[in-house]
């Protein structure tokens, strides 16, 4: 009998003890709520637990349901803060400053992703002088998901902006936030979920990808896991990359004892590939002597390494002095006090490619300095190859990249947020798609379509970015893939309530990650006043909106000219296009009349088509409204 009774207490008493109400990540302390939405609060609980949240002086309940799932709703509230809230089950959880503002959803790839940090040159003062505590990031960690919707995510804060810590903050998202946080005076708060280099298909579930058989395809076979442990065990069978002979003896190439064997003159920069080394993908090492300055040893100093393709180690003077294991950062290392002296100091950078061109990307800074001090690095270097990857050994098995794959992304990085109110979008990517441009224009509106579903928060506005201008300039008319997304993105905005940044002068040639971001997250800051805050503003660049043939000339009428069109440089308009019904394209002279371009060439009596700064990166796409904003490049060819 005993026995009998004290077996369902003990039940009781371990039940109780596990059965505590959790939040998801983004519910805690430092976050930012919308203001003037009905707030969604969820969690999870024991079955049936009874839930009671006290906040702004009323009590809230409810009651999880039979899978210990449970949510309840408080009223609109204004812009303001900071509030308190209790959350009570069999437990109970205090949440602390908390405000109530903006909130918009930051995503896409890589330029979205970069931070403060990346460009903390030029962006030093912005750093430094931060102190915004109204404006606050919430980073959602990168993970994936082949199996379906997450519902939590595994790490991640609300972030204020105020001094080292903005440097985590997205770049275009933060000057995004800092300028509707001083227009409108409401705390502003960013939800970053970014990942560098991966597709848009990744980002839309698999719902909205239902109208997709190549991607609905993908995302059942990943969903067997059989399918998936075979490209595993593939992977883990495949050649291995050879040692680097750099490091395989001692001392090391980089040790100040090593005495240089066999090494050749090479310049820095430049890919090694375009100074002998045919098709190589492996380990090149570099070595110089730099005469330091007697003013500059003994301090501290910055090395300037530009931008390497792809991964990197600098070493001087034997000692270890920066790295960087992916091609897309810039290079700025920070050297101690102790490592320079006086005279010849050794400089060695160990730079491994896995594929396309290795080296140092031209028209980039390459220096150190300290102080008013600056010493050169650029020219004649030594190198020699330490390591040599075979084609078998850089083969993918299969291709299997997990956040690449269609629906990965949004399962584990977005799924967990779409009970989180917004105010709206804001998308930076394309630059993966660049290669499938058409499908492109299919799936950004499936993505736009598929995230406000999931939102259920109506036709919130959505903003994104155009890609700006990125790789050779071209002077002779050509096809672009880049051209192409541009254009795909151009016609998004046939979906209501959309906007979008024009970048196309905000590029350049030798980086797919422009170190302008403020003018990219300004732009897409007036997009939403106009957007989302519906100021009578002019918001973008001319857009184009019909084209009339008259005999020999083409005449192009433009939306959001606002005050009007003109060129900065006060050139003629360039960078435009025309050809006949053969679609051969010349360059064409062009002016402006009041609104309107008018297009001609003499070479073309009977013209059909005009193309404006259609290329990967036009060399000069001067029209502008007189609110200094840009033309969006366009094609009339259907």
């Amino acid at each position: 009998m005993k026995q009998s009774i004290f077996l369902p207490l003990l039940l009781c008493c371990m039940f109780s003890g596990f059965a505590q109400v959790k939040l998801p990540r983004l519910i805690r302390d430092s976050m930012i709520l919308q203001r003037d939405e009905k707030i969604k609060l969820w969690g999870w609980a024991s079955v049936h637990e009874k839930i009671q949240v006290r906040f702004n002086g009323k009590v809230y309940t409810t009651k999880a349901d039979a899978n210990g799932n449970w949510m309840l709703h408080l009223p609109p509230t204004k812009a303001g803060g900071p509030y308190r809230m209790d959350i009570t089950g069999l437990n109970k959880i205090t949440l602390h400053d908390i405000l109530f503002g903006d909130v918009w959803f930051c995503s896409g790839q890589s330029n979205m992703v970069h931070q403060l940090n990346i460009h903390d040159v030029t962006y030093a003062n912005e750093i430094a002088t931060a102190n915004y505590p109204e404006i606050r990031q919430f980073l959602v960690p990168a993970q994936t998901s082949l199996s379906g919707s997450q519902t939590d995510i595994t790490d991640g804060y609300w972030q204020p902006a105020v001094g080292e810590a903005v440097r985590p903050f997205s770049a275009v998202a933060w000057f995004f936030a800092k300028r509707l946080h001083e227009k409108y005076k409401i705390p502003i708060g960013i939800i970053n979920a970014s990942v560098g280099g991966t597709p848009i298909e990744a980002w839309i579930s698999e719902e909205g990808l239902k109208a997709f058989p190549g991607p609905a395809a993908t995302i059942q076979k990943n969903k067997d896991t059989a399918y998936i442990n075979r490209f595993r065990r593939t992977a883990a069978a495949m050649p291995k990359t050879p040692a680097d002979a750099g490091l395989a003896g001692t001392p090391r190439w980089y040790d100040t004892n090593y005495i240089p064997g066999g090494w050749r003159r090479i310049n820095i920069p430049g890919y090694w590939e375009d100074q002998g080394l045919k098709d190589l993908n492996g380990v090149v090492w570099y070595r110089r002597e730099i005469d330091i300055p007697a003013a500059m040893a003994g301090k501290a100093a910055t090395v300037f390494l530009g931008r390497i393709v792809d991964a990197d180690e600098l070493y001087i003077n034997g000692q270890p002095a920066g790295r960087t294991t992916y091609l897309y950062p810039q290079r700025r290392y920070r050297v101690p006090a102790s490592v320079l002296k006086t005279g010849k100091n050794l400089f060695v950078v160990r730079v491994s490619n896995t594929a396309g061109k290795g080296g140092f990307v031209p028209d980039k800074p390459y220096c150190i300095f300290s102080g008013a001090d600056t010493v050169d690095l650029k020219g004649d270097w030594a190198y020699k190859v330490g390591a040599v990857f075979s084609p078998a050994a850089m083969r993918e098995p299969g291709g299997i990249h997990l956040p690449n794959q269609p629906a990965a992304l949004y399962n584990a990085m977005v799924a967990p947020e779409t009970n989180y109110a917004i105010k709206g979008f804001c998308w930076y990517q394309g630059e993966t798609n660049t290669g499938e441009p058409k499908q492109y224009a299919r799936l950004l509106p499936a993505l736009i379509g598929d995230w406000r579903n999931k939102w259920q928060q109506g036709s919130v506005p959505f903003l994104f970015v155009q890609l700006p201008g990125f790789m050779d300039y071209n002077y002779l008319p050509a096809e672009s893939n880049w051209a192409e997304l541009r254009a795909a993105q151009f016609k998004s905005l046939s979906v209501p309530n959309t906007a979008m940044a024009v970048a196309i002068d905000l590029g350049e040639w030798n980086d797919i990650h422009p170190d302008n971001k403020k003018d990219v997250g300004e732009r897409l800051a007036l997009a939403a006043m106009k957007a989302a805050y519906r100021e009578n503003i002019t918001s973008s660049g001319p857009l184009y909106e019909s084209a009339v043939i008259n005999e020999n000339k083409v005449t192009i009428s433009f939306t959001d000219t606002g005050s009007g069109l003109m060129t900065p440089d006060g050139e003629a308009p360039s960078t435009f296009e025309i050809a006949a019904a053969d679609k051969k394209f010349v360059w064409a002279q062009a002016k402006i009349d009041g609104n309107k371009i008018i297009v001609w060439s003499d070479d073309v009596p009977a013209p059909r088509y005009v193309r404006y700064a259609w290329s990967d990166n036009p060399v000069n796409p001067n029209l502008f409204n007189r609110e200094l904003l840009p033309a969006s490049p366009f094609s009339t060819v259907e």
